[in-house]
């Protein structure tokens, strides 16, 4: 194929993104757009770059090193781009090339002044924005200075954050090359930015412009204030003039310059209200053109708007779905499931399948439409308090969407004698203790005739068994029995709280009346490790031999050491009643304990440093008494208020309950993860069928499928490679993002707000879960598998699923960003006693590895004291 140095910016569109990069491409289709105004120009293609680097191998030894080179590892980075670039600047432009875009230049004005911008080929795409990566330079004059620039561009490609961009986000250096884009320079009288959904909330109704008088420069780089207007329905809805002291313009002979704006003018608007809302219009107009928000940088020339720039707003939260066009209001699921990673496809399709409610999929995450329980005065106020018991931060949010006014509409309550609706709350039952142990046995049963039924299932027969065991795992699910079983804990605990906190003014004592209840399966997962460590101590050898494990077969090497059968046989036991857990469980994809071993290694080898033998037994009758005592206290301060017998009794009713039916919280969870694991054996053997049948290249490769997919591919043995690949590079863009815990179908997201005033300036605030105070060094941990943990560290990570509680036992405190009342994290807290604060916005941020901190567990906040 002809190698092609030049193509006019007109002749450029959105298919030719190898050629003319992305801003190039996206330039050539704004040409084309009605209405819309783009400066002239040609761009200098990704042929010519080709060629260019291809006459320095040099280049080629410089990344192979940057590929090497850890993302944190700012002072190599540094050192090896800038070799790169001043190599890339240091090669001679050929003859032949050179005069191709001299020959350009002579077609569109040779001593015209130009914008010489770069423009990649993995940059302004849906799924990643390089903005400000590259570089672009302003007002350039004459040939030989735009060959210069061009160099200059190309070597851009390489700058320090750009590299470590690429490096974090998987991209291959040489994956992506640079055209550069030879623009006529504009003289505006205004210039800014508009991103057609506002950056802030997310809001997609709302349109943001930002202005300045003169080149864009001077907003871009800080020098100035903008005007910003924020712009709904054809109405400016708010505006703030800013006092603009300097702005840049351009010199006759080429470059540009900083310039004093006069008193009078700096307080005026950049724009008039009306071009305020054509600007809007046009962008709009963009935006329906693209498909998606758009970032568009702009310029007001002789009264009318030219555009110089437009990408897609890659920050944005997408928005779920939806088969009208009515406004609905979204919760997170993963926050109530302290699981806020993304997911791939196969994993999201599956929770859905296996979902009491419908869920709806947006940004790899999965939400839950509030908007019907939303709508009645009754059914508002049920869910804001159950939300706010919760988790205050979802209810924040959803009374910030309700103070919108009419986002949500308001209906009446149904007639008296109407049914309740459903998910209502569940009858009470009594204080019976055979209730739990019947629904584990019940849920065991179910269990293993799962693991009975589907071994002799594959091919197309696999997926129609899965879907009748999806209709058993949500009977199991919703058990009215198990329900009410959930609540009674629930509800109880609830109530101690508040009738504890009124008559004796002690907040959260159900913490102190709920440790070591029986019946915690999570609880005992985190203790039986201690055992499991118990069995490893004595023997030196295998301790040794586990400190430096990282291949996932090291449990048949144990045997051929010194107490190494033991060491294996205490483990596997372990996997065989907990190997279906792993961090991030909800999403099958993630791998189990049992797939990858290794994991375990660190907790088991803390609890080998950290602890006597016999620590499980002695944490879990040392939380009994202590409850028992706290028990026999409250009754007696009540005994002795005002009809003190009649409130002890039904205190003492209350602690019975909340101790028979609390732990079994944490069981229903189990017996889906137990369920899930069947369900990846066997489709796993399936994608590993597929592999060896060659229609697969990779048995992973099905966790970017769903499940209906999946089961096409089984039946015609075909797949769409093209699809799976996209599939990674979407999931690699949403792991980037940051799920909200209200999401609106005008795209506006919400985290919530604590509005509190009573806590320390500057301390992190979050929800407190776990009554007490701690003091101790903070270990920020955001993988269970780097965990290296003393007695007395506080945990800080984003968040806790079932599979951290075996860290529980050796720490003294928790914080996390993401959790509330009922969460996992903070009923294991309970059960162990610790001090604990959930809900704290970055804690992983504002917290440093290593600090000391002090966690006020019955307050909710966090002091950082070093």
């Amino acid at each position: 194929m002809t190698e092609q140095y030049v193509l006019d910016l007109q002749k450029a569109d959105e298919t030719q993104i190898a050629i003319v990069g992305g801003k190039g491409a996206h330039l050539g289709a704004l040409s084309g757009i009605d209405g819309i105004r783009v400066p002239g120009g040609f761009c200098v293609t990704t042929d010519a770059f080709r060629r260019v680097m291809a006459a320095a191998p040099s280049v080629d030894d410089l990344l192979d090193q940057l590929s090497c080179v850890d993302p944190d590892d700012r002072g190599s980075i540094r050192t090896l781009s800038a070799q790169v670039r001043r190599t890339i600047q240091e090669i001679a432009i050929p003859d032949d090339l050179a005069a191709e875009i001299t020959g350009a230049l002579a077609r569109h004005g040779e001593q015209a002044a130009y914008a010489v911008r770069s423009s990649a080929t993995a940059e302004d795409l849906p799924t990643a924005s390089f903005a400000g990566q590259q570089d672009t330079y302003l007002n350039v004059v004459g040939p030989e200075g735009i060959l210069q620039h061009i160099s200059r561009c190309w070597a851009s490609l390489f700058t320090e954050r750009a590299v470590t961009y690429r490096r974090r986000n998987g991209i291959d250096h040489r994956t992506v090359h640079m055209a550069v884009v030879v623009q006529r320079m504009v003289l505006p009288y205004a210039s800014g930015i508009l991103f057609t959904a506002d950056p802030v909330t997310g809001n997609r109704k709302v349109a943001t412009v930002d202005a300045g008088f003169g080149l864009g420069e001077a907003l871009v780089s800080g020098l100035v204030n903008p005007d910003v207007y924020k712009v709904r329905h054809g109405e400016i809805v708010t505006r703030s003039i800013a006092a603009k002291q300097r702005a840049v313009e351009a010199l006759p002979g080429g470059g540009t310059r900083e310039v004093a704006i006069d008193g009078q003018q700096q307080e005026q608007p950049a724009l008039t209200d009306a071009q305020v809302v054509h600007l809007v219009d046009l962008g709009r107009r963009i935006e329906a053109h693209f498909g998606r928000p758009q970032d568009i940088e702009w310029c007001l020339v002789d009264d009318d708007f030219r555009i110089v720039q437009s990408r897609p707003i890659t920050t944005l939260f997408p928005i779920p779905e939806a088969d009208d066009q009515e406004n609905h209001v979204y919760v997170s699921v993963g926050h109530g499931q302290m699981m806020t990673d993304a997911m791939k496809p196969l994993g999201l399709s599956m929770w859905q399948l296996t979902a009491m409610v419908p869920m709806h999929e947006a940004g790899a995450r999965l939400f839950v439409d509030v908007t019907p329980r939303l709508a009645t005065p009754t059914s508002r106020a049920a869910l804001l308090d159950v939300m706010g018991r919760g988790d205050p931060l979802v209810r924040d949010a959803l009374e910030t969407v309700l103070d919108h006014g009419d986002f949500v509409p308001s209906l009446p309550d149904a007639s008296p004698g109407a049914r309740p609706p459903a998910g209502a709350a569940p009858a009470p039952i009594e204080n019976d203790p055979a209730v739990v142990t019947g629904l584990i046995e019940r849920s065991e049963a179910s269990v293993a005739a799962l693991e009975r039924d589907i071994r002799t299932k594959t091919g197309p027969e696999l997926f129609d068994f899965l879907l009748e065991a999806f209709d058993e795992h949500k009977r199991a699910l919703g058990d009215p029995l198990s329900m009410q079983a959930i609540m009674a804990g629930m509800e109880a605990t609830w109530w101690l709280n508040d009738k504890l906190q009124e008559w004796l003014g002690e907040k959260n004592a159900a913490d102190t009346l709920t440790l070591s209840a029986p019946d915690n399966i999570t609880c005992e997962m985190g203790l039986e490790l201690l055992d499991v460590a118990d069995v490893i101590r004595p023997y030196p050898e295998v301790v040794a031999y586990l400190q430096g494990v990282e291949d996932e077969g090291f449990l048949d090497e144990l045997p051929k050491l010194a107490g190494g059968a033991e060491a294996r046989d205490a483990i596997e036991a372990y996997l065989d009643r907990y190997g279906m857990r792993c961090v991030g469980e909800i999403d099958i994809t993630r791998p189990r304990w049992r797939e990858r071993p290794t994991t375990l290694v660190p907790v088991i080898l803390d609890n080998v440093r950290n602890f006597r033998p016999g620590a499980a037994e002695r944490r879990f009758e040392e939380g009994r008494q202590k409850a028992l005592q706290k028990e026999q206290d409250v009754l007696s301060r009540l005994r002795a208020l005002p009809d003190g017998a009649t409130k002890a009794d039904e205190t003492k009713r209350m602690i019975d309950r909340v101790r028979t039916f609390i732990g079994y919280r944490e069981y229903p969870k189990y017996g889906i993860i137990s369920r899930y694991f069947l369900y990846k054996q066997a489709m796993l053997a399936e994608a590993e069928r597929l592999v060896r049948a060659g229609v697969l290249r990779e048995k992973e490769d099905v966790f970017y499928l769903t499940f209906q997919e999946f089961r096409d591919v089984v039946r015609s043995q075909q797949v769409d490679d093209e699809l799976v690949r996209q599939r990674k590079d979407t999931f690699r863009a949403h792991h980037a993002l940051t799920p909200p815990r209200v999401l609106t179908s005008d795209g506006e997201a919400l985290t919530g707000s604590y509005r509190r005033d009573d806590v320390p300036d500057g301390a992190p605030v979050g929800l407190p879960v776990s009554a007490g105070t701690v003091e101790g060094r903070a270990r920020v941990i955001l993988d269970m598998a780097d965990a290296d943990l003393e007695a007395g560290d506080i945990l800080v990570t984003t968040f806790t699923d079932p599979s951290w509680s075996p860290l529980f036992v050796g720490i003294a405190g928790l914080v996390t960003e993401v959790g509330g009342q009922m969460t996992h994290g903070a009923v294991i807290a309970r059960e162990y006693g610790l001090p604990a604060v959930v809900g704290v916005g970055e804690a992983t941020r504002l917290i440093r590895d290593g600090q000391r901190i002090r966690v006020h567990g019955t307050e909710g906040y966090v002091e950082i004291l070093s």
